[in-house]
């Protein structure tokens, strides 16, 4: 990530930067100053200080900011995974519709969520599918930072955790392998911590089956919860809405409009 620090964060046509205040200005001049160019600006619609760090610079960039006296970023406020695929694709064409729906729902099998999405242009290709979006708090300064890292292979994402860093990441990274089957290396407990023993699966991926895949009821029989196959039948979920008929048509008014 050489000279990147001192690039200007590229704001695409989907994305219209807004200046960032004098606050956070001066706290960007104090990170290129404090990072030694390891970090890159990112865009932001709404004025927030974020920044991109590859993976193996995440933990020294973490210790300075949260050692520094003029940042003090003390506090882990949260851990969020992201899942990059088929982000920007457009697939809802509303315009036209048949009878079982729009595009969305007649164009692609519900059973594969993802069949169409490598055929649809995006304006915006994220560099991997994974990342993991870091939001820090500097209690002494009252200002807030976002770190975003990613996961550089796409099939076994992980990256190394900050646990060390902040005590705080502990819960937070593990929500973040359970929903997203995110790695952390050096995580003391890495153990799922939303869903349910034996669960299979990372149901915030964005190849999840909404439905899911088993469904689970109380058999009085065995006196226990049993798991079950899911029952649901997979179905349009979008109305179809008629855009043009005979009502909207130039050519017909009512006697008394001019």
């Amino acid at each position: 990530m050489d000279g990147a620090r001192r690039r200007a964060p590229q704001a695409s046509a989907w994305m219209k930067e807004k200046e960032l205040s004098k606050k956070y200005r001066d706290l960007d001049t104090l990170i290129v100053e404090c990072m030694d160019d390891k970090l890159e600006r990112l865009p932001s619609p709404v004025g927030e200080l974020g920044y991109l760090v590859a993976p193996e610079d995440l933990i020294e960039c973490c210790l300075k900011l949260r050692d520094e006296s003029d940042l003090g970023f003390e506090m882990l406020m949260d851990v969020c995974g992201v899942d990059y695929l088929g982000y920007g694709r457009d697939e809802w064409h509303t315009e036209e519709a048949s009878d079982t729906g729009f595009s969305r729902g007649v164009d692609r099998d519900p059973r594969e969520p993802t069949a169409r999405l490598g055929e649809i242009e995006a304006e915006y290709r994220a560099p991997h599918r994974f990342a993991v979006v870091y939001h820090l708090l500097s209690i002494g300064h009252n200002r807030r930072l976002r770190l975003k890292v990613f996961c550089t292979d796409d099939d076994r994402p992980q990256l190394p955790s900050v646990t060390s860093v902040w005590a705080s990441a502990d819960w937070f990274e593990r929500e973040a392998f359970d929903l997203y089957g995110i790695l952390f290396r050096g995580h003391p407990d890495l153990r799922r911590l939303l869903t349910d023993y034996g669960f299979i699966g990372h149901p915030f991926r964005k190849d999840f089956p909404l439905i899911g895949n088993v469904e689970m009821r109380y058999d009085p029989e065995k006196g226990r919860v049993v798991y079950e196959p899911v029952q649901i039948e997979p179905r349009t979920l979008v109305p179809k809405v008629i855009r043009d008929d005979a009502r909207y048509d130039a050519g017909l008014k009512d006697p008394g409009d001019a």
